[in-house]
């Protein structure tokens, strides 16, 4: 059974095709990622799914109706006036109606006793009841508890969380609402790994329908059943995560390859007989002089390759295209002539943030080689780590000694100094010794293509703004490159040219990013920051995660035994509870809590038992 199917979709905008000919069909319980480059329309793509606009050619069939859709947005404009528990429970449109209305109507009892207002309320009481409305709150709160938002954001307004925050009090909306077919637009921005992780592990048994975006390599591998690649020219379907969409991809090329390589040795062979029959035809009608029969036997050259000329331009009406070579960087990062062996050290590095020590007593060095992984939950401090390397923050004790010839690098830095008014090539030729040739190539190796690069920087996108910012970099001649997150914004053609560059880089690298296919590749060395300790670990980032998966398996489920024996001790009161004077609604929310807490021992148990 199809959740939704779209036939022959197309979308243009100021009279350009975003997309032309798009099929796509989703069906019950399959996990699907729409995969593209940046602009290829991918989020315009969802919202006309969503019906939020129309599409200008094409048949979209919803066969689940999309009340029962739900929606994760990179950034959600509901909940203005909610707080976050609230936001939670409004999935539960009816209960979270009815609960708002009991709410005003007993603040209307209060100043006023009129028998239609007992009867109104008395009539959504009952209806309230009868929907379990009571349950409502500790099923929001466990929803809350499973995703792993602080108990301190939850009276917070929704609108005033980080954008992490949002993401996670949006899949807890998810959980009450239960809906059949998710739709999620890039939902791993701004999660830290144990989100991510956690994200992952609750898509992998959802049992529902998903359609999302995402660029997060690794999440594609772990979650997607299949990958919709969105060109201009329509869709096509791969079976699988990412790496199952490379090597079909490779399979297909190759076979576009040895297609075209035999349909050119084909026509090469046409274009021979052609000519071999048309020189035959000259000799044999230049000796036929005036004999009719001489000439009869000529003009059958002529027949023959009038019938290969036919044949050729089949051929070239059905020829495949030689395949473009891929978008990679034949162009080395150098780094500025550095001898010594250490970059930077940072000795008794301290650090507090309103009184509250955010690092205490670091000491690390950075040499030259080497790569390094920042990595640690959100809030934990590596922006700010970042900040005391480069000398942007001062310790509060402690120092960061940087060697002489030391020249940093900062993305962050290089991003918010982009001139608004300049044209992206104008940016390049600013520089020293650059020419108009030289700009173009190194434009064009970072997907700036014809007239793009003529566009001001104040009109680029994000990630536009973040391959400009890179390209600044990479003319900067630093023997430490700090990259605070910069492959965010980046479709995944981007993010290879960029690893490719780091891969051969000479210098050093520190690295803060959620991109774990990224801190894969390129790591050597992990630092990790938790509660306000720094762990450096000599080792690649798989290594470091597989030895943390192995301590924190142990470390889970330690804390998941805890929870099990608190809620029994729980249970076991609510249980042994005296009812006597409780009312009606009282026992009913005491029962609902009950239920809840034996489904979690239930989830707890099978979890230690896995």
């Amino acid at each position: 059974m199809s959740v939704f199917k779209a036939n022959g979709l197309s979308m243009e905008i100021n009279g350009q095709a975003l997309f032309r000919n798009v099929d796509i069909e989703v069906g019950a319980g399959e996990h699907i990622a729409l995969f593209g480059q940046n602009g290829s329309g991918k989020t315009t793509l969802l919202n006309g799914v969503l019906g939020r606009h129309s599409f200008d050619e094409g048949r979209l069939q919803r066969f689940v109706p999309l009340d029962e859709w739900g929606w994760l947005e990179q950034a959600p404009t509901t909940g203005a006036n909610l707080t976050t528990t609230e936001f939670v429970q409004s999935a539960a449109k009816e209960r979270f109606e009815l609960k708002q209305q009991l709410e005003s109507l007993q603040s209307q009892l209060k100043d006023e006793q009129s028998d239609s207002l007992w009867e109104r309320y008395s009539t959504v009481y009952d209806r309230f009841l009868q929907l379990d409305g009571y349950a409502l709150e500790s099923e929001a709160e466990a929803t809350l508890q499973r995703v792993k938002l602080n108990p301190s954001t939850w009276a917070l307004p929704f609108q005033a969380l980080s954008g992490g925050q949002k993401t996670r009090a949006q899949l807890a909306r998810l959980m009450i609402e239960k809906p059949q077919f998710i739709i999620m637009d890039e939902p791993t921005n701004h999660l830290d790994g144990e989100t991510l992780s956690w994200l992952e592990e609750w898509l992998q048994h959802y049992s529902g329908a998903v359609l999302f975006v995402s660029h997060d390599r690794r999440f594609l591998d772990r979650t997607a059943h299949a990958i919709y690649e969105l060109t201009v020219d329509g869709s096509l379907r791969y079976t699988g995560g990412y790496t199952a969409y490379q090597e079909q991809k490779a399979i297909e090329r190759q076979t576009q390859v040895a297609l075209h390589k035999k349909q050119e040795k084909k026509r090469q062979e046409l274009m021979d007989a052609i000519n071999r029959y048309q020189k035959w035809f000259q000799q044999a009608h230049q000796a036929a002089g005036n004999n009719p029969v001489l000439k009869a036997k000529a003009k059958k050259n002529v027949t023959r390759f009038k019938a290969k000329e036919s044949e050729l331009e089949r051929l070239e009406n059905e020829q495949v295209k030689k395949p473009r070579a891929d978008s990679k960087l034949k162009i080395h990062l150098d780094a500025s002539e550095f001898n010594a062996r250490k970059l930077l050290k940072a000795e008794e590095l301290s650090f507090s943030y309103d009184d509250q020590p955010m690092f205490e007593r670091v000491n690390l060095s950075i040499n030259r080689g080497d790569r390094i992984a920042v990595i640690g939950p959100n809030g934990s401090g590596k922006t700010t780590l970042l900040k005391l390397l480069i000398g942007a923050l001062a310790p509060t004790a402690g120092k960061v000694a940087t060697h002489p010839q030391t020249k940093i690098g900062y993305f962050a830095q290089e991003l918010g100094n982009l001139n608004n008014h300049q044209t992206i090539l104008d940016s390049l030729l600013s520089l020293p010794d650059m020419t108009q040739s030289e700009a173009r190539t190194l434009l064009g190796c970072f997907l700036f293509k014809q007239d793009d690069v003529f566009k001001k920087m104040r009109d680029l996108s994000m990630g536009e703004k973040c391959r400009v910012a890179f390209l600044k970099l990479y003319l900067s001649d630093a023997n430490l490159l700090v990259l605070d997150e910069p492959t965010n914004f980046l479709d995944v053609d981007t993010r290879e040219i960029i690893e490719d560059i780091l891969q051969s880089y000479p210098g050093g690298i520190v690295l803060v990013s959620h991109d774990r296919y990224l801190l894969s590749k390129i790591a050597n060395r992990v630092i990790q920051l938790n509660n306000h300790t720094v762990h450096d670990y000599p080792g690649g980032y798989d290594e470091f995660m597989q030895q943390a998966k192995q301590l924190d398996r142990g470390a889970r489920e330690q804390h998941w035994e805890n929870e099990r024996q608190r809620l029994e001790m729980t249970l076991t009161q609510l249980m042994t509870a005296d009812t006597t004077g409780m009312s009606e609604a009282e026992q009913r929310e005491q029962l609902n809590d009950i239920r809840s807490i034996r489904q979690r021992i239930g989830e707890l148990e099978k979890m230690l038992d896995s």
